[in-house]
């Protein structure tokens, strides 16, 4: 079963779009870096492929289980004046007893790192969900502890650290601390502790 097609997302800094089998070239030349890899979950192919990329932006990124995934578009650094596809952002629906829960994550190419893209780009998709899942009450980012760069996105998007988890994610075999950023749909009265017992 494959997602239907996202909408066509635009910002001052990117427009987020669906993928297109034409985009295989550029993605693959930013994903296929370590710098990039180093802070992405170990599913994430490394060396990243011509032909995982040419897989990813023909069908495999609208199977069901990635959820809503766009292209992150952006104006390509080499001054041709021309854009390019540099990375990429999805939501995917929890189920279950976490179905009020969405999940989001993304990569962008290094060269673009520290221009604002990311922190808009997730402003983009959070707006979108509050308005497309309105099972949502809560969407929410695990991140490495290390990687301070997206700790910083989720702050300026508006995401709070939800919790802190020592030696609670495996990366290239070794346990390292991880967090959880979320956002809670606007409206809803957050409480400040569990119920007692």
């Amino acid at each position: 079963m494959n997602t239907p097609p996202v909408p066509t997302l635009a910002g001052r800094r990117c427009t987020l779009r669906a993928l297109q089998p034409g985009d295989a070239a550029s993605l693959q030349r930013h994903a296929d870096n370590p710098a990039v890899a180093y802070n992405l979950f170990d599913g994430f192919p490394q060396p990243y492929t011509l032909a995982a990329a040419q897989r990813w932006c023909s069908t495999e990124h609208r199977e069901a289980r990635f959820g809503h995934v766009w292209g992150i578009e952006v104006a390509c650094d080499d001054g041709s004046g021309g854009v390019e596809v540099a990375g990429c952002i999805s939501v995917v629906p929890q189920g279950g007893i976490w179905a009020s829960s969405a999940e989001i994550g993304y990569w962008l190419g290094q060269v673009y790192w520290r221009r604002g893209i990311v922190s808009e780009a997730l402003g983009l998709v959070t707006a979108w969900a509050w308005t497309a899942l309105p099972q949502a009450m809560r969407l929410a980012m695990p991140i490495y502890a290390r990687n301070a760069g997206s700790r910083g996105v989720a702050g300026r998007a508006g995401y709070v650290q939800e919790s802190f988890v020592p030696y609670g994610i495996l990366k290239d075999g070794q346990a390292i601390d991880g967090t959880v950023y979320a956002a809670y749909r606007p409206g809803l009265m957050l409480r400040d502790d569990p119920p007692a017992p």
